[in-house]
């Protein structure tokens, strides 16, 4: 509401080419997975041009003892850079009937503008989250509660240290629903109203061994808390479109209307799988792919109850515990034989049915390895 009447006041006094960068921050204040906190934005290039650079650099500065007589010979480092697609092209294109481009009233397309940025927001969170899901390392837990949460929270940074990631204070845990109700009657768990602004800028709404604690009302089957650094989960994003008011009175269709139109453009990439931990409640799947024909692979299922599977290609809504099969409306999946045709980077999501039904759920980014290639 805020953003909103921020959008209000300044209409009357902006050029619409400001209209993207208005958008812009209500979008990044909607999304709960924020910039610099899960993900970060270190990339070279421009996402509208389709492709970005990120640097990796997984190896750090060489120490070496110091020699007053001959000094010390100088070392090589080098950073390295990886391709980032950027496949995700989103677009709004809102109708506003009975004005033309010049006497739309101000209010209302404050209004199209306030609700187009919320939208956009729900969908690059869905999609990052799918990109973190299917790069995470899995921890399969049992079923938290009150009990127990607090030594699965440690267990969780007993592994992320000795993998190496980072202990700065920038590891963030999101919890679901359940397990933030679990979290907050922790006794061990400091709220954000203790820690001060740092930490409350950042959505989070406190901290409990090391990690910032962000609720995400995330309904993905099984899963119960993602654990993270944004070191090594990247987001590039850009308008391939800015965000403006277009008069439609030459399309031959439409009379005395306009429309707010503008196209987003962005991707995610995971950086480090052992730096993303997802923890699932029992049950949940565990894929491994190897090759199939040409352009294709093949996943085998392990986990779940019983043999019946689906999966979709890089989906647009996650699945959820208990959605009908039919709502579901994947495709069917047999371990180990199913050939799927992929390209490196794809997301296949895999969901266990049990009475045609949601039971648990598995995600798997395609490497290149993973795909046949010709006899």
């Amino acid at each position: 509401m805020r953003l909103k009447m921020f959008f209000l006041q300044l209409f009357a006094h902006e050029h619409q080419e400001r209209w993207s960068k208005l958008v812009l921050a209500k979008l990044r204040d909607t999304l709960v997975l924020k910039d610099d906190v899960v993900f970060n934005n270190d990339y070279e290039g421009k996402p509208s041009a389709g492709v970005v650079k990120i640097p990796v650099r997984d190896e750090e500065v060489v120490v070496s003892d110091y020699d007053k007589a001959n000094g010390i010979s100088g070392t090589h480092g080098s950073t390295a850079y990886t391709n980032m697609p950027i496949t995700k092209d989103k677009a709004v294109n809102e109708i506003i009937d009975g004005y033309d481009a010049e006497s739309v009233p101000d209010n209302l397309v404050a209004d199209r503008l306030d609700s187009a940025a919320y939208s956009m927001a729900k969908q690059i969170d869905t999609d990052g989250g799918t990109t973190l899901l299917a790069a995470a390392t899995v921890d399969n837990e049992t079923q938290l509660t009150k009990d127990n949460i607090y030594e699965k929270i440690v267990d969780l940074r007993t592994r992320m240290n000795k993998a190496n990631i980072p202990n700065d204070g920038k590891r963030y845990l999101l919890a679901l629903p359940d397990a933030m109700a679990l979290i907050l009657k922790s006794p061990e768990f400091i709220s954000a109203s203790s820690l001060g602004d740092e930490v409350k800028v950042t959505g989070a709404v406190g901290k409990i061994a090391g990690f910032l604690v962000i609720e995400w009302n995330d309904t993905t089957a099984n899963l119960q808390l993602l654990a993270g650094h944004p070191r090594f989960a990247t987001r590039a994003m850009d308008f391939a479109v800015n965000i403006h008011l277009q008069d439609l009175s030459g399309s031959g269709k439409y009379i005395g209307a306009s429309a707010v139109q503008g196209r987003k453009v962005y991707d995610h990439k995971v950086l480090r799988s052992v730096a993303i931990r997802a923890v699932y409640s029992p049950g949940s799947l565990t894929l491994t792919a190897a090759k199939g024909t040409e352009g294709k692979t093949k996943l085998t299922v392990a986990g779940g109850s019983g043999s019946t599977f689906q999966y979709k290609k890089n989906p647009g809504a996650r699945a959820t515990y208990d959605m009908t099969a039919s709502a579901y409306s994947g495709t069917a999946l047999e371990s180990g034989t199913t050939e799927i045709d992929v390209a490196e980077g794809d997301v296949i999501e895999v969901v266990n049915l049990v009475s045609s039904k949601v039971a648990s759920v598995g995600y798997y980014t395609v490497k290149a390895g993973d795909i046949g290639t010709a006899a």
